[in-house]
């Protein structure tokens, strides 16, 4: 019997090793299937030509397709059909003077054609009248008699009054600040883009947002909807996450500066750039616990693409050093950086930095674009008034004034 017990049991044994080799290889055919798919997926890159009837534009974003313009126009957000030529979406300001009123920030979708933005208003209830309930006793007034069955006998009646009921102001934050979802239809089509409010839980304190100031940096991870800003009032920045319920919470420690963050295309995690006090690190935020990733004060988060962490150092306005971590769904504290480039590039307020699909660091301002590819460092001038590199790194965008309009041009972006 114990004979065939033992040999009932490695049986069963081998039955499971061969499950699970099987299962292992049929996932690791999947990773193959899939892993080169998102690799290969190669970014749009067209040769357009538009004009903008307009001289006086800022804060330029194309959409992921490159056929939507976004950009500010005095205070007014605008999004302009590059393949058509025309506006088709405007969302002005409720205040012709008040410069923290409209539209505070947007941002482009990285897989498609929706732009988010934030969108303060005046707040019409800003001071509520609420009636406060008493805890006093009525008051009694002297007592008064009244006649019983008997003449003989009296009564005593006590007469109640109530109490006037209370009435005190509260006040509330005098904006508010709404979060818009805009999805624009194929820019051959023409059909209206789709606008909706995207409602805050209104247990989670919309507020936070609201009385926080002005919001400075602002990232979003696709494939978890989760979204981080970065808030200023006064000489006090707040860092606060957006969760899928639009729930915010605020995540800082007291007195940190975050000069720069960067969010993972595949687990969510933020990196930032924590200043506390002297203290200048790397941070990741995974599930909001925090990890250190580097201690050294010149490191400054650059990007995440596709698997790796790009972190820069710079000394004296320079970048004399490109080095990457793994990005990983499990983050280890102080991991070890790879070097994958040392050199000079100039690095100080006036530059965009960023990594583009393949991996390639483009730091640019408005007269070159460096590109460092696989370790080699390219320089490519650019001819624009003003130009402009897209999320993906893949498009130049380039701006000249003519007039009261003005000409963009797009093109891929070459070294």
């Amino acid at each position: 019997m114990k004979k065939k017990l033992r040999i009932l049991l490695v049986w069963i044994l081998v039955s499971l090793i061969f499950q699970f080799g099987g299962y292992s290889l049929l996932n690791n055919q999947i990773l193959k299937t899939f892993g080169p798919m998102e690799d290969s997926i190669l970014p749009i890159t067209p040769h357009l030509k538009a004009t903008i009837p307009s001289s006086d534009i800022t804060n330029i974003q194309v959409s992921y397709a490159k056929d939507y313009l976004a950009y500010s126009e005095n205070g007014t957000l605008k999004i302009f059909n590059l393949k058509k030529g025309n506006i088709v979406y405007e969302k002005k300001s409720p205040s012709a003077t008040d410069q923290t009123l409209g539209v505070l920030m947007y941002q482009w979708l990285p897989d498609r054609n929706n732009l988010l933005y934030f969108y303060a208003k005046k707040n019409p209830n800003e001071v509520t009248t609420v009636k406060v309930s008493s805890s006093k006793p009525k008051i009694a007034t002297p007592s008064i008699q009244t006649q019983t069955e008997d003449p003989n006998e009296a009564k005593i009646v006590p007469k109640e009054v109530p109490v006037e009921p209370k009435f005190e102001k509260r006040y509330g934050s005098p904006q508010i600040t709404e979060l818009y979802s805009l999805e624009l239809p194929n820019s051959d089509e023409d059909i209206a883009p789709d606008d909706h409010l995207k409602p805050f839980n209104p247990l989670s304190g919309r507020e936070k947002i609201s009385v926080g100031g002005k919001i400075e940096k602002f990232v979003v991870s696709p494939a978890t909807n989760l979204m981080y800003i970065t808030v200023m009032k006064g000489s006090t920045q707040q860092l606060m996450k957006i969760d899928i319920y639009n729930e915010v919470s605020t995540l800082n420690k007291t007195s940190e500066f975050i000069n720069n963050m960067a969010i993972s295309d595949r687990y969510a995690t933020l990196y930032i750039d924590s200043k506390v006090g002297a203290i200048q690190q790397v941070i990741a935020l995974n599930n909001d616990k925090r990890l250190v990733i580097s201690k050294n004060t010149n490191d400054r988060i650059i990007g995440v693409r596709k698997g790796k962490v790009y972190i820069g150092e710079v000394i004296n306005n320079e970048i004399v050093k490109i080095k990457t971590i793994d990005d990983l769904q499990v983050m280890k504290e102080n991991p070890s950086l790879k070097t994958e480039w040392e050199g000079t590039i100039p690095f100080n307020k006036s530059v965009h930095m960023l990594i583009g699909v393949t991996g390639q660091l483009i730091v640019y301002d408005n007269q070159k674009a460096s590109i460092i590819t696989d370790g080699h460092l390219t320089d490519v001038q650019l001819h624009g008034d003003e130009n402009y590199v897209s999320a993906d790194g893949a498009e130049l965008i380039q701006l000249t004034k003519q007039g009261t309009s003005t000409l963009v041009e797009l093109q891929p972006l070459k070294p």
